[in-house]
């Protein structure tokens, strides 16, 4: 038996319609949007049960778990992907539902609205099921325009250590609908368009990363083994690859430990952390500061070549710093990794690269539930010592295909703010009414 809340709030005065900046030809003619509780036009309910224990990759039924809609689902559902052979005391959805997570530890979450066009999909606890009529109420339209007003949906959000959404509040969210069914759905598909040229794009850049991740795993040997199964045809006789510990041709130092108690003399300067480091990226554009003495000034100095790599977080990510803020010092969550021999900084980068997600690699941390790289044991860490040409041949091949991996990611992130830009023009302000 569901569990279903009734609306049952008194008529309400008549409130000012709404008109986006942005409106498809045939309908910019039309009259503007009339706003309206959304539980004025909707029913709302919640699923029942189902369990990760009852997930099962071979079940009968297909079913929706209410984490997946963190994490699978965006604004519409395509394909459901989990399955169950739960079969009684089960909710079941309706083509046309819009569904929301009702409860987690954080609140952000809490504005995901998926629209699940399938009938008899089982749907777990924990979700929140807005039921309308799909002759006036596009599913797909409705799920985006709750994503749209997400900071408006976390006030309704209440909790401290776990967070809630309850239908009793969702009902009291204030929208603003196009009259026109055909409107809605003309919104809808346009959106969904755009949704299928980042999906694309998101698979281009996928792939390019597996063909990376593919070519790594030739170009430098694998565990055991002394020569790469690929090489270039100038090295094809170039014999075997030496491999040494770390610490014996690169000083390896963790930064400076953040000042709790906040002095105020010295250098006021930036400094790296542990989340402006990506693979093969610093981000400098929100850099914190700190405040440096005299002698700290080159002790925590960062040139280019230096490998910055992390020492917590997500230790062993690493990249090259290319020197482009002089002033630039880093913090106790990072090594400096400065080469006392000829030595192709890219190369260590990439051996990490290459190495993460192995167990090789999980080896190199200590720590339970927060892992952490020592500056001990990143110093016995085993790197390729092979002739420079080599070196220099295997970082340009590889850093061309970054080059393209982050050319297709700015398109992807391109294509969001397009998005995002669009949804600002295509559904109305609910501060700009017409008066």
């Amino acid at each position: 038996m569901s569990s279903k809340t009734k609306t049952t709030a008194p008529k309400e005065k008549a409130t000012p319609a709404l008109m986006p900046k942005l409106r498809f030809p045939e309908f910019r003619k039309s009259e503007g949007w009339p706003q309206q509780q959304l539980g004025s036009v909707a029913t709302f309910f919640k699923g029942k049960g189902l369990p990760k224990s009852a997930l099962t990759p071979d079940g009968k039924r297909p079913c929706i778990h209410y984490g997946e809609l963190f994490t699978v689902y965006p604004e519409v559902i395509g394909a459901v992907k989990s399955r169950t052979d739960s079969e009684e005391d089960v909710f079941l959805s309706v083509e046309n539902d819009v569904l929301m997570p009702t409860s987690d530890v954080t609140p952000s979450g809490l504005a995901k609205a998926c629209c699940l066009n399938f009938e008899n999909v089982i749907l777990g606890g924990d979700i929140l099921v807005i039921r309308t009529d799909r002759r006036s109420i596009n599913g797909e339209f409705l799920a985006r325009y709750i994503r749209h007003l997400e900071r408006k949906v976390l006030q309704l959000v209440s909790g401290s250590t776990v967070f809630h959404l309850y239908a009793s509040s969702m009902e009291k969210l204030v929208l603003s609908f196009p009259p026109e069914p055909a409107e809605q759905q003309k919104i809808a598909k346009c959106l969904s368009s755009v949704d299928e040229l980042m999906a694309a794009q998101a698979r281009k850049v996928d792939a390019l990363k597996t063909h990376k991740k593919g070519l790594m795993q030739q170009l430098f040997p694998r565990e055991g083994e002394t020569q790469p199964r690929l090489r270039f045809p100038e090295f094809q006789n170039a014999g075997e690859w030496v491999a040494v510990p770390l610490g014996e041709i690169a000083e390896i130092k963790l930064g400076k430990m953040l000042d709790k108690q906040k002095h105020t003399s010295g250098h006021l300067l930036p400094y790296l952390n542990n989340l402006a480091v990506r693979w093969n990226e610093v981000n400098t554009s929100d850099l914190p500061k700190m405040y440096f003495n005299d002698r700290e000034l080159d002790r925590f100095g960062l040139r280019a070549g230096d490998v910055v790599v992390c020492e917590g977080g997500e230790p062993g990510r690493a990249a090259v710093w290319d020197g482009r803020l002089p002033e630039l010092k880093f913090q106790k969550a990072i090594h400096r990794v400065r080469f006392k021999v000829p030595f192709e900084p890219k190369i260590l980068v990439l051996h990490l690269e290459n190495l993460a997600g192995t167990d090789q690699f999980e080896m190199l941390f200590t720590g339970g539930g927060i892992k952490h790289l020592t500056g001990e044991t990143f110093s016995r860490l085993k790197i390729p010592l092979i002739p420079h040409a080599e070196q220099q041949r295997i970082a340009d091949c590889l850093t061309t295909l970054d080059d393209l991996i982050a050319a297709q990611t700015q398109k992807h992130e391109a294509l969001k703010t397009h998005k995002k830009g669009l949804m600002q023009q295509l559904f109305p302000s609910l501060e700009e009414a017409i008066p």
